[in-house]
């Protein structure tokens, strides 16, 4: 593995100016198989009765696994976009951070599978997504 260092701050330099950025998603981990990130928890990303909405959680989700792409797999001559995403939401939650760990399932030529687990500061299951994506060629 490349120094996980400079991956942590090459995904967390990629969120100025985006989605990530509102959200305040920060890249914290990666490992030979694994790349995480925390989102806080609080009126931001709630649903009116107070909780954590269901699709900032997707949000976060889809967040790390695009961003595993990049760090797992070689993009030099092709770029990855997500294909679909689903979530199961089993838990709430209303404050603290929210973790996601996203891992690889299934790494084909043309199709990603990547699961990703949401996790509370007490290692609660909060939700498990899946996001497929696909590698498309870079026009040269």
């Amino acid at each position: 593995m490349k120094n996980k260092q400079d991956i942590l701050d090459r995904c967390n330099a990629m969120c100025a100016g985006t989605l990530m950025e509102t959200l305040d998603i920060t890249y914290t981990d990666v490992g030979e198989d694994y790349l995480e990130a925390s989102m806080p928890v609080n009126s931001r990303v709630h649903q009116p009765d107070g909780v954590l909405h269901g699709g900032a959680m997707v949000a976060l989700a889809e967040s790390v696994g695009s961003a595993a792409c990049f760090v797992f797999l070689d993009t030099r001559d092709f770029f990855v976009r997500g294909v679909e995403i689903a979530a199961n939401h089993v838990k709430s939650m209303a404050s603290g951070r929210v973790y996601a760990r996203a891992g690889i399932l299934h790494k084909g030529k043309t199709t990603q599978l990547w699961q990703i687990m949401l996790r509370d500061e007490d290692d609660n299951l909060i939700s498990v997504c899946k996001l497929t994506t696909i590698a498309l060629p870079r026009s040269r």
